[in-house]
């Protein structure tokens, strides 16, 4: 089969496609023909070096954390899925950019008819980041205030309809430029994190959820405007276990665990179309559509979700 595969840690252009043999199947798992997948943050950071201390790799390696498509075979012990479904899937290191992938059956759930591999791709690690973030580590109440950084970008944006739809006043940092769709979501407040420092003008918020790679000067600013005892979230910095409790904030590094309930409450939603996951741009399903697609990945500014899917 071909396949995207990193040959070292590096910038997009360490991306080569190769062919290599199809994946084998051990009795717990699903070989799935992929049609559709994400530039995913973790994707990005994997690919830069950043967490090569919690996610070792040996190279050559496929990325791509998010899968869309259809199952081709089954594991000896597989149940919850069988031949010929439509399924999302998490894997959790990657194989998404590849004809077929081989994922956990825990990590797969089947997707109805009614919708398209590209508007619930970013469901399985995307949209159960947002979610899993919110209820499971934030514990979000209706009433709460929330500050939810880089709300347009993809997992903002879920995290801002989601938090919204919850009861939540949201607050939300985005460029000016995409403070409309932002507001679209459900956001009370949208900051222009290129002209206003937030840590000077957010009125204490219950949580904080950071998604932004800028060496922690976020992170460090988000304690200025957390309450007592509040939580602050990273999506990007495993580190922040370690940090001692500051006027007793929470502060926790979110590991995102295949839940199939989530899935598919994240479904329904979607479904019912009361959550849209809003797709920025799709790229060719080769090597220089997805290099293409992280270089986009690493300039910011995005509405939304980055898909690269297969012409069918």
């Amino acid at each position: 089969m071909k396949a995207i595969v990193m040959i070292d840690y590096g910038t997009p252009d360490v991306l080569q496609e190769q062919e290599i043999a199809k994946p084998e199947l051990k009795e717990t798992e699903a070989l799935v023909e992929v049609f559709a997948t994400t530039v995913n943050s973790g994707d990005h950071l994997i690919l830069s070096g950043a967490f090569r201390d919690i996610i070792p790799l040996r190279f050559p390696h496929i990325l791509g954390i998010e899968i869309a498509g259809v199952v081709r075979e089954v594991g000896a012990n597989v149940t919850h899925v069988k031949q010929g479904d439509r399924v999302i899937g998490l894997a959790a290191t990657g194989g998404g950019y590849a004809d077929y992938a081989v994922v956990e059956e825990k990590g797969l759930t089947v997707i109805p008819s009614t919708l398209s591999f590209e508007e619930t791709v970013a469901l399985p690690a995307v949209g159960l980041t947002a979610w899993q973030a919110l209820f499971s580590y934030g514990q979000l109440q209706p009433g709460q205030r929330i500050l939810i950084h880089a709300g347009a970008g993809a997992v903002g944006h879920l995290a801002v309809q989601l938090a919204k739809q919850h009861g939540a006043y949201v607050i939300a940092t985005a460029r000016a430029e995409n403070h409309e769709f932002v507001r679209q979501l459900g956001a009370d407040e949208v900051i222009d994190y290129a002209t206003t420092d937030f840590g000077e003008t957010v009125r204490p918020v219950d949580i904080v959820l950071d998604m932004v790679r800028d060496g922690g000067d976020t992170e460090r600013k988000s304690y200025a405007v957390l309450k007592d005892g509040g939580k602050l979230l990273s999506l990007v910095s495993p580190a922040i276990d370690r940090n001692p409790r500051t006027r007793g904030i929470e502060a926790r590094f979110v590991r995102v665990e295949p839940n199939r309930s989530d899935w598919l409450s994240l479904i329904r939603q979607v479904q019912d179309q009361q959550l849209k996951v809003h797709i920025d741009r799709i790229f060719p399903f080769n090597a220089e559509g997805i290099a293409e697609a992280h270089r986009a990945s690493g300039t910011g500014g995005k509405k939304g979700q980055l898909l690269i899917a297969r012409d069918r």
